[in-house]
């Protein structure tokens, strides 16, 4: 609960109570951020939607804004720019408030991660690497692999579910705001283990950011871990969302003096302030070492010549992820910063 309207927290602890429930008040600082990414329901206090710590708080499921009586336009459109599912009026909503309060403690899910991948330039394999994080976050529920370049050869080749039925970008394309992540996930091609979000080679066309936005939200809503492959130079409605809300930023940078370049120019950019580094080297050659050093930061994973992955693409199979291969290695250092991005740790 995020509130500073004692009248207004009072009311609500009283209904939390009545829901057998119990709430965490915070304010800001990191027990706001972690409590805000832990707790299966978040109540913010109409009081607080223009508090600068409520303001730089990512977008995700399960957020409630409470007020006694109307919200102006101003209050309105912030909670809309917080991703809320409702705002909720007291006296009037307090059923709705105590059911979903209930609901959201006997029936959580835990919102899946977000992983953005990204190549600084064409043909940096960025898109293998996205299929095999993909497969290396399978679990419980099925991973989500979502292609963000509408004109791409697409990602469920790379899968190998290219003769998969399913949905594919052209039919979501006019999704907005937030959408029952159940049946999109299920209606997703799905191969290996992964569900599988790609454009269609026949009718090719840019992806909406609003149904992009909307996908994303949606599967991370249902638990499912999610894979974005974004093109860097997309345009910024595209780009910047996906960015803000990724638990992990990807950039693969080949070891070539013009990928090196690209790569510099892409991270003055301040929207990738926080991508960490893997290098895919080759023989001849800029090593890990040198490309760090040039884009003076730290590389975490080095990704070696791998001289079975492209007859493996040609053939439809997925790329190796065992903890032997160059991708299986590259994940091993990749998916513990995941998971420490998510537990705060």
């Amino acid at each position: 609960m995020i509130s500073s309207d004692a009248g207004l927290v009072d009311d609500l602890l009283h209904l939390l109570a009545a829901a057998g429930t119990t709430a965490e008040l915070t304010h800001g600082g990191a027990a706001l951020r972690r409590a805000h990414r832990a707790a299966p329901l978040v109540l913010v206090g109409a009081d607080a939607l223009a508090a600068p710590a409520v303001l730089a708080l990512p977008r995700r499921p399960g957020v409630v804004v409470a007020a006694h009586g109307e919200l102006g336009p101003a209050a309105f459109d912030a909670a809309l720019a917080l991703g809320a599912e409702r705002v909720v009026r007291l006296p009037q909503d307090e059923g709705w408030l105590v059911e979903r309060a209930v609901r959201a403690v006997t029936d959580p899910v835990e919102t899946g991660t977000l992983t953005v991948v990204a190549g600084a330039c064409g043909g940096a394999g960025a898109s293998t690497l996205a299929t095999a994080l993909a497969l290396s976050l399978r679990g419980e529920r099925a991973t989500v692999l979502v292609d963000a370049d509408g004109h791409a050869g697409g990602l469920d080749l790379v899968l190998g579910a290219e003769w998969e039925d399913g949905l594919r970008w052209p039919d979501l394309a006019g999704l907005r705001g937030r959408v029952d992540g159940a049946p999109v996930v299920a209606a997703l091609p799905r191969a290996h283990g992964v569900h599988v979000l790609a454009p269609s080679r026949e009718a090719p066309a840019p992806v909406p950011a609003a149904a992009l936005a909307a996908v994303v939200a949606a599967a991370r809503a249902g638990g499912h871990p999610v894979v974005v492959d974004l093109p860097v130079r997309a345009d910024p409605a595209l780009v910047e969302p996906v960015l803000a809300e990724a638990d992990l930023v990807v950039l693969v940078v080949p070891g070539r003096v013009r990928a090196l370049a690209a790569a510099a120019a892409l991270l003055a950019d301040p929207v990738w302030a926080r991508a960490v580094l893997v290098v895919r080297t080759a023989p001849g050659g800029l090593g890990a070492a040198e490309v760090g050093a040039a884009l003076d930061r730290p590389v975490v994973a080095e990704l070696v010549h791998d001289r079975s992955a492209l007859p493996r693409g040609e053939r439809g199979e997925p790329p190796q992820t065992g903890a032997r291969t160059p991708l299986g290695q590259v994940g091993r250092r990749l998916l513990p910063r995941l998971q420490r991005a998510v537990t705060g740790g």
